[in-house]
């Protein structure tokens, strides 16, 4: 396969941040647990230190085909209870529970949180024999942890410790459940209703797709009988918030407050590939981000929220999944079948709210980490919101949790050759520590995040023709300049004609040397991108 190769350089005029000292390294170590199997985009809850694991698939990425996509086979009709510590797992099937609960909590892709003893799921989609047909569900569970912990373990009556409720804003999959203060978020994701089909509704069978492009905000009063749900005004923005599979994830603000930050997501409204830019979620609104870029870690994958009162910098690390970028021996590369990926990166938003990404040195081991969760450790300092408190990490390596399934991709771009055995569930568990106080290895900064510019070259590799892709918030005097790798001019000309957004100019250039790299620059007014192209056959 011929992959666009792209190097991005950014250089950041108003604030320096590539001389941030790297704050920490990750270290994961493989942990084997017998017994457990495979099981990607499930919901999970905790009690002293065991797992209580719900729904999700046992299979790996889902089919194209209608008939064999999202069956009942793949799903996880067992309640699942694991032990990181003593190595061990029990499980007891759903069966006993009321029908309606039995079909939501073996649903995939629920939106879920824990608030003290209870997990609250909401939605999620599966096959409901009860509707003869693929759904996203209506209903929210709450699921007293520790009780059905201690159930399952001693092969007691599940029933008692079960609720659930019906409300049709909650048929939503692929979104996140969040909360800031005392307020639920329930934000992004989609409600489909039928089977999938990638050639559309029209096709097949047919289906019904509708993102919420929502915000949904509620306050809920559960007194461990009945759960009362008030809904809040939603905020509606069809085109930032058209989000799906995707990370959203607590954060704290640079001024203290806690808030929650929507990362990339799918898809955008005028093309497949998923957003960059990100959104960020406070108790008094929100705000799009479109200065910032994330290019390493688009899909929903595990992820660690970390954040450091003394710097007031807030670190998110991802952990893999999927994106429409990917380094290669120090090369961006951009594949807009957006493939399965190893990157670990994190995102650090500053004490100034400035935003940059960095790919770690360390790699998740083989194509792992889409629709894995990270389980973080109970008895570690955080925020009400869950996020650690980096600077009270009690040494300088810190347990600080555990990843655990997602799928395992045998290749990086399966989706048009998937007949089900390219992937599958991954039943690999790592110990994910936190490093402090070490200087082995630096974070590269991807200095593209930080730019406004946005450029691309395609293709890349290319021969002489290619296509210069970038944003513009402002129309002012544009240069585009091509030199070799000594730096000597090849190409000069002023841009006109172009608008504020989007742009793509289209150059042919035979006097490129085949076999050769070059750097092609785009200077807009303070801003500068430059992008490493090579000219090939």
């Amino acid at each position: 396969m011929k992959f666009f190769s792209l190097l991005l350089f950014y250089v950041s005029l108003a604030l320096n941040v590539s001389a941030q000292s790297t704050p920490f390294q990750i270290y994961l170590e493989p942990l084997e647990i017998p017994g457990v199997g495979g099981l990607q985009a499930y919901a999970f809850g905790q009690h002293q230190g065991k797992w209580l694991i719900l729904g999700g698939r046992l299979d790996g990425l889902h089919r194209r085909q209608p008939f064999a996509t999202f069956d009942i086979a793949g799903h996880n009709n067992q309640i699942i209870v694991i032990d990181p510590v003593s190595h061990q797992k029990w499980s007891a099937p759903l069966t006993s529970l009321p029908a309606s609960v039995r079909e939501q909590l073996s649903s995939t892709n629920m939106e879920f949180i824990q608030n003290g003893e209870y997990l609250y799921v909401v939605g999620g989609y599966g096959y409901s024999n009860m509707a003869g047909d693929h759904v996203t569900y209506d209903k929210m569970t709450a699921v007293h942890v520790p009780e059905v912990i201690n159930a399952v373990i001693q092969g007691t009556s599940l029933t008692s410790y079960f609720r659930q409720i019906t409300d049709a804003q909650f048929a939503i999959t692929g979104g996140h459940l969040s909360k800031i203060n005392n307020t639920y978020y329930l934000v992004g994701g989609q409600r489909f209703m039928g089977r999938y089909n990638p050639m559309g509704p029209a096709h097949g069978p047919g289906f019904v797709q509708e993102y919420t492009d929502q915000i949904r905000k509620f306050s809920m009063d559960d007194d461990g009988t009945s759960i009362t749900i008030v809904h809040l005004p939603s905020i509606t923005d069809t085109e930032q918030l058209h989000r799906r599979d995707y990370n959203v994830v607590p954060q704290i603000m640079p001024d203290g407050q806690e808030g929650i930050t929507a990362f990339s997501g799918v898809f955008q409204k005028t093309v497949d590939l998923p957003y960059l830019n990100c959104v960020n979620i406070d108790s008094s609104g929100y705000a799009v981000n479109n200065s910032f870029s994330q290019y390493y870690n688009h899909y929903h994958c595990a992820f660690l929220p970390l954040y450091s009162v003394s710097a007031n910098e807030m670190h998110t690390v991802f952990f893999g999944g999927i994106a429409q970028f990917y380094d290669s021996l120090g090369t961006m590369v951009q594949d807009n079948n957006v493939p399965f990926v190893r990157t670990i990166a994190r995102v650090t938003r500053n004490a100034e709210g400035v935003m940059a990404e960095y790919k770690l040195p360390v790699e998740m081991p083989d194509l792992l980490g889409a629709s894995s969760e990270f389980i973080p450790l109970e008895n570690l300092p955080v925020y009400a919101n869950g996020v650690m408190k980096l600077d009270a990490f009690p040494t300088d390596t810190t347990l600080a949790g555990y990843i655990y399934g997602g799928i395992a991709s045998t290749a990086a771009n399966i989706f048009w050759i998937n007949t089900g055995t390219e992937s599958v569930a991954s039943s690999q568990i790592f110990k994910v520590y936190v490093v402090k106080n070490t200087v082995s290895a630096v974070h590269e900064l991807n200095t593209q995040s930080l730019g406004h510019l946005r450029m691309m070259v395609f293709p890349n590799p290319n021969n002489g023709i290619f296509g210069i892709k970038f944003t513009l918030d402002s129309v002012t005097t544009n240069r585009l300049t091509i030199t070799d790798e000594q730096g000597r001019l090849v190409h000069s000309e002023e841009l006109k004609n172009l608008m504020v957004g989007e742009n793509i100019v289209t150059r042919k250039l035979p006097s490129l040397r085949t076999g050769k790299i070059y750097l092609v620059t785009l200077e807009s007014g303070t801003k500068k991108a430059v992008v490493k192209t090579l000219v090939q056959d």
